[in-house]
C-alpha cells in the first residue's frame, strides 16, 4: 500500500463482473455475429446480382448479334434459286420469266414470314404522311389529298415504316 492509504490499483481485488456486464458481452457478441452474418448476405446478394446484370448483358448481346439470323437463313434458298438460273445456260426468254416470277413469289414469302408488309395503296385511298411520301401534288378528278397514283412500294416492319411508299397526291381544288 501507498503512504496516504490510498489503494492503488494493483491493491485492489480483481471483483466479479456482474450479471449486466456478462449480458451487455454476450448481447454484443450476439450483434456482431449478426452483423457478420448480415454483411455476407450483402455480399452474396451483391454478387449475384452483378452475375445476373452480366448475364443479361451478354445475352442481350447476343440478340443483336444474331437478330437477323432468321431472316438471312430464310433469304439463302432465294438466293440459291438466284444462282442457279444465272447458272442454266441457254434457257428462253420465257424460261427466265417464268424463273423470276418464282423467285419473286419465293421472296415474298420470306418477307411475309419476316412481318415484312408491302405498303401499296389504291388510287383514292387518303394520304397517310406516316406511310407514304408524296413526290408531287396534281389536278385530279377525285378528292383532295387521296393517292393518284404508286410511284414505288412501301414497306413496314411490323408496323414501323422501313421505306414510305412515294405517291403522287389529288391537289385541292380551287
Amino acid at each position: 500500500m501507498n503512504s496516504n492509504n490510498d489503494p492503488t490499483p494493483a491493491d485492489v481485488a480483481p471483483t466479479a463482473t456482474t450479471d449486466t456486464e456478462t449480458s451487455t458481452e454476450a448481447r454484443l457478441a450476439e450483434l456482431e455475429a449478426k452483423h457478420a452474418e448480415m454483411a455476407d448476405a450483402y455480399l452474396r446478394a451483391k454478387a449475384e446480382a452483378e452475375n445476373t446484370r452480366r448475364r443479361a448483358e451478354e445475352e442481350i448481346a447476343k440478340a443483336r448479334r444474331y437478330a437477323l439470323e432468321g431472316f438471312a437463313d430464310s433469304l439463302l434458298p432465294v438466293r440459291d434459286s438466284l444462282e442457279a438460273a444465272i447458272a442454266t445456260p441457254g434457257t428462253s426468254t420465257e424460261q427466265v420469266l417464268e424463273g423470276v416470277h418464282a423467285v419473286l413469289r419465293q421472296l415474298t414469302q420470306v418477307l411475309e414470314r419476316n412481318k415484312v408488309v408491302e405498303v401499296n395503296p389504291p388510287a383514292g385511298t387518303r394520304f397517310d404522311p406516316h406511310q407514304h411520301q408524296a413526290i408531287s401534288v396534281v389536278p385530279a378528278e377525285q378528292e383532295p389529298n387521296t393517292v393518284v397514283a404508286v410511284l414505288q412500294k412501301g414497306y413496314l416492319l411490323a408496323d414501323r415504316v422501313l421505306r414510305p411508299a412515294l405517291v403522287t397526291v389529288a391537289a385541292a381544288r380551287s
